[in-house]
């Protein structure tokens, strides 16, 4: 063999030796990285483990336990008693209350057994917070056995260790319910019976409900307290479904107030104070007293709502006695006064038996009387008098708040006239002057509510009729029956313009605004898209039968119904005569006011040939099987036909 060939023969052979040790290096090397990867994960599986673990740790700071949302339940789990501070670390009332309750966690410590004293940042602990309905800082719980105690006593640490003491006791069950439980057997007898008492008619399933039981049973135990008291009492609607249809009950919690049986509505605050002020006010006499002439003096020059006196000789008087109960009816939405007064009477050129309804003088004018008077019998009906105060209530041009709007300028059509509105000294002139030049248009108008409303109350309706951007001054809209609004067009704004818009609204001239998403091009899928341009040609389709979501895409119940809802319109996607649809109301108007949203998700049924009277789905179980139970109970007719593509 030649010297270069045995080289190249020795090198040929170390370059198989060095291939064959690193092929036979490779699987080594993969079985190593596998391991290592497996020892990588463990490590990452133990440092889940210790993450869990921190979050069920439950610290401790000067002797009081912290909780939060991820430990709580696993800590009380096993514990009989456990008292609780849900703070804010902003209150000062916590911070002032911090010492007492490391005192209080300290003594409890030493009880035999201990007592665990704990605190939650109901700030950041937002589901635990929810959860116990907490609503003011600090809010102080007894948990005995996992039912949570309200304590109401003085934040002392004798009297709360008094209280949690008396609580973790074996044999301790809490005090019985203050508020009634009425059921069709009963609540004639109890309603009747009672001068006044208030009623919650509830869903067991409804979160509002449960919200509001804890602070109604604290107010029905303050007002059991008073003398006379007022009772609270409540009925489970879903079982009660007579007494539920009887009272009209559509929506949960329902509350009524009763008079010797006769229901009023309640709108009152739905926390513990307010429940008890407003009813102590309820309880009272509806009409109120008046004395001196001042008095009536100062209504007439300062007030800025309507006056209703009643003028009688005594209170045995029928006629007093007619007014007080006509009084009662209306007395959520007015104050009514009465005088037995000669000085009074003469006042307001009246005399004895006599129910006055004037305007205060910034709302008095030349085109209008000074006063409205009837004359009260024995023999007067309650909706005679009734009628006379809603005939009379507003001036011919009033001042629309938002505060009244709800209860005043309810009538249809309405037409509002939007500047800088203030009463006040110094911007009354101004304010009026353009009060003035409304009032020469609505003497003309008398079938037509007018009003002025400050354009700053108002913006964003002022914004939604698209007037916000007008660059005027003074701007005016329309608003009709229906839900419909016709804005005025941008123009220097007097008398003149004011009355041509009026007048072509009357003869039908005008387009209404409406409010509207861009109408879908592909709108073929199982469940609709609605629009506000498209809501009278889909949803008052007098042909078909419609079942109608309102929704918001924020909302989280919304969402959970998405899934259960597009299901529903799959399974009725081939009956011609039926639509199921559904719309955004945050980005759309609702162009017919009988379809009120109040919350989300709302859904009505428009039955085909009946749009005016739709009806709302109220049943807690939103699922396909209820929702088709629903739809098939209303449906005027179903036909399998499908539609032809």
């Amino acid at each position: 063999m030649r010297p270069r060939k045995a080289c190249l023969l020795v090198l040929l052979l170390a370059l198989a030796q060095l291939l064959a040790v690193a092929s036979a290096g490779g699987p080594d090397e993969d079985s190593s990285n596998k391991e290592d990867a497996i020892e990588d994960e463990e490590e990452e599986e133990d440092d889940d483990d210790d993450e869990e673990e921190d979050d069920l740790e439950v610290k401790e700071e000067n002797g009081v336990l912290i909780l939060n949302d991820a430990n709580f339940d696993n800590f009380v789990a096993d514990k009989d008693t456990v008292l609780l501070e849900f703070y804010a670390p902003w209150c000062g009332h916590c911070k002032q209350f911090a010492p007492e309750y490391e005192k209080i966690a300290n003594a409890l410590k030493e009880n035999d057994p201990p007592i665990p004293v704990a605190k939650i940042d109901a700030t950041s602990e937002s589901a635990l917070a929810s959860r116990f309905g907490v609503s003011g800082y600090p809010t102080i719980k007894v948990l005995k056995k996992g039912q949570a105690v309200d304590y109401e006593g003085s934040r002392t640490q004798e009297e709360i260790v008094a209280k949690v003491k008396e609580i973790s006791q074996p044999n301790w069950t809490p005090p019985p319910e203050v508020t009634l439980v009425l059921t069709k057997e009963n609540f004639d007898e109890v309603v009747n019976d009672a001068d006044i008492i208030l009623v919650e008619f509830y869903a067991p399933w409804c979160g509002h409900c449960k919200k509001l039981a804890p602070e109604y049973e604290k107010a029905a135990k303050e007002l059991s307290q008073r003398s006379p008291p007022i009772p609270l009492a409540k009925v489970d609607a879903t079982a009660e479904t007579d007494l539920a249809k009887r009272f009209d009950v559509s929506s949960y919690p329902t509350l009524k107030i009763f008079r010797k049986g006769k229901p009023f509505d309640y709108n009152g605050p739905r926390e513990k104070y307010g429940i008890v002020d407003y009813m102590i006010e309820q309880s009272g006499p509806p009409s109120k007293a008046i004395v001196a002439l001042k008095q009536v003096q100062e209504f007439l020059k300062d007030g800025d709502d309507v006056i209703i006196i009643g003028v009688f000789t005594a209170e045995s008087d029928p006629a007093y006695q007619q007014y007080q109960e006509a009084a009662n009816n209306l007395r959520e939405d007015y104050k009514f006064h009465h005088t037995f007064s000669t000085e009074i009477a003469k006042f307001l050129k009246v005399s004895s038996g006599k129910l006055v309804v004037m305007q205060p003088e910034k709302f008095q004018s030349k085109f209008e009387p000074r006063s409205y008077v009837m004359e009260i019998q024995s023999t007067t009906e309650g909706s005679a008098i009734r009628d006379h105060v809603l005939k009379h209530t507003l001036p011919l041009v009033g001042h629309r708040k938002t505060s009244n709007d709800a209860k005043r300028y309810t009538r249809r059509p309405l037409v509002v006239v939007y500047y800088s509105v203030d009463f006040s000294f110094d911007y009354r002139a101004a304010t009026q002057f353009w009060r003035n030049k409304v009032l020469e248009v609505a003497k003309d108008f008398p079938e037509y509510t007018f009003a002025v409303a400050d354009e700053d109350d108002f913006a964003t309706e002022v914004k939604d009729l698209g007037l916000s951007e007008s660059g005027e001054d003074v701007n005016a809209a329309i608003l009709d029956e229906g839900g419909r609004r016709f804005a005025m067009e941008p123009d220097e704004f007097d008398s003149d313009t004011l009355r041509e818009f009026v007048r072509a609204f009357k003869k039908g001239k005008l387009k209404p605004v409406v409010k509207s998403q861009p109408v879908p091009k592909n709108n073929k899928g199982p469940v609709k898209v609605v629009v506000g341009k498209t809501f009278d040609s889909i949803v008052m389709d007098p042909k078909k039968d419609v079942l109608i979501e309102f929704y918001a895409p924020w909302c989280g119940h919304c969402k959970q119904l998405e899934p259960e809802y597009t299901a529903l319109g799959k399974k009725y996607k081939g009956h011609k005569n039926l639509v199921i649809a559904k719309m955004d109301a945050t980005a759309n108007d609702i162009p017919n006011n009988r379809y009120k949203v109040e919350g989300f998700p709302t859904i009505y049924f428009a039955p085909s040939g009946d749009k005016k009277n739709p009806i709302k789905f109220e049943d807690g179980n939103r699922d396909l099987e209820h929702l088709s139970k629903f739809v098939e109970e209303h449906a005027t007719k179903l036909s399998r036909t499908r539609e032809e593509l």
